[in-house]
């Protein structure tokens, strides 16, 4: 059977999409940094074209890079920094009040158990020495154990280094760069299927640059609500701990788990000897469930979900399929990813119900 010189293209451009799938996947491990940097190139280009247009256009590009580039590492550092105050409270603490903890949980476990005949104590004075001494030996054996580990995995922690290093110098060039990269690739697309192209990236390019416009919202007014619902119930660690989860909504349940992770500790340590337990349930129902409520039906769909059109499910199956593939990086793009497969699934659709084959 002879094969029209339509279906030979197709065959041809599945067996390159093919192998370019799978080496993708091979060099995965190598191509990380680099795909990090074009994802926060493109993201950051218009900042960049701003700051370059500003003053009519007398800031050279150069420096508009350097400029952006070292304001953005600062915000990512910030970000980090915030963790270091509720650590470096949060976990001596947690060594102190653990027994404290134990003996609240004896007094409200005793009558429960007596109700059920069963006699149930805790000999507090016997298990408090040795807790402690247990909880501050494996402290230093952990942080020891920690040192240790860095020093047998020296490629493992050689590789951080070099994302670290790697990501901001590849994020320089492509910034400097990368209209010319976008179109050196645009040169590769054949003539006859330009138009169709180019009325693809516009899309998705619209479509992109209206889920990070209201990602960002989402996470600026998240970051400001939790700092000041946990303020309200004066957890001491209000301000890094809200900030923190606004700002980490960015990867989707992850951010927002980590969160009130870290506000429950907290919560816990700190009101263990006032409100105790059901001061800090109210606290993270009141603040985190309301906060899940208004990002899940107002913001995210207002300022983001409306302008992307992913469902739910689709976001769920999309985060897993992503972390599956490509760890934690997919994750962070798995919902831009998304939306672009989206804008060609919408077109694929359209041209399906537009073709003979549907109307058959």
């Amino acid at each position: 059977m002879q094969l029209t010189s339509l279906q030979k293209s197709a065959i041809v451009w599945l067996a390159t999409a093919a192998v370019l799938a799978m080496v993708l996947w091979l060099l995965a491990p190598v191509l990380t940094p680099f795909v990090v940097a074009a994802l926060l190139a493109y993201a950051l280009t218009p900042v960049v074209d701003r700051v370059n247009a500003l003053w009519g256009g007398r800031i050279p590009r150069l420096m508009a890079v350097l400029l952006v580039e070292v304001l953005f590492v600062m915000v990512l550092l910030g970000l980090v920094l915030l963790l270091v105050p509720i650590l470096a409270k949060e976990l001596p603490a947690l060594r102190e009040k653990v027994p404290g903890l134990l003996e609240r949980a004896d007094a409200g476990l005793q009558p429960l158990f007596a109700q059920l005949g069963i006699q149930f104590s805790l000999d507090m004075a016997s298990i408090k020495p040795a807790l402690m001494e247990y909880l501050h030996a494996n402290f230093d054996e952990t942080m020891a154990s920690l040192v240790s580990s860095l020093k047998i995995g020296g490629s493992l922690a050689l590789t951080g280094l070099g994302y670290v290093i790697l990501i901001p110098v590849a994020l320089f060039f492509l910034l400097l760069d990368w209209k010319h990269f976008v179109a050196n690739l645009i040169i590769l697309v054949p003539t006859r299927l330009r138009a169709g192209f180019d009325g693809f990236m516009g899309e998705a390019d619209a479509v992109l640059g209206q889920y990070l416009r209201g990602q960002l919202l989402v996470m600026l007014i998240l970051a400001a609500y939790y700092s000041v619902g946990l303020s309200l119930f004066g957890l001491d660690l209000a301000l890094p701990i809200g900030v923190f989860t606004g700002l980490a909504i960015f990867v989707p349940y992850v951010g927002f788990g980590l969160g009130l992770c870290l506000a429950a500790l907290a919560g816990f340590l700190e009101f263990s000897t006032v409100g105790g337990a059901s001061q800090v349930l109210m606290m993270l129902l009141v603040v985190y469930g309301a906060g899940q409520l208004i990002e899940g039906f107002f913001l995210t769909p207002r300022l983001v979900g409306e302008r992307i059109g992913l469902h739910p499910l689709a976001v769920i199956f999309a985060l897993l399929a992503f972390g599956q593939l490509f760890g934690f990086v997919g994750v962070m793009v798995a919902l831009p990813a998304s939306a672009v497969l989206l804008v060609a699934v919408r077109r694929l659709r359209a041209r399906y119900l537009d073709s003979a084959l549907y109307r058959a």
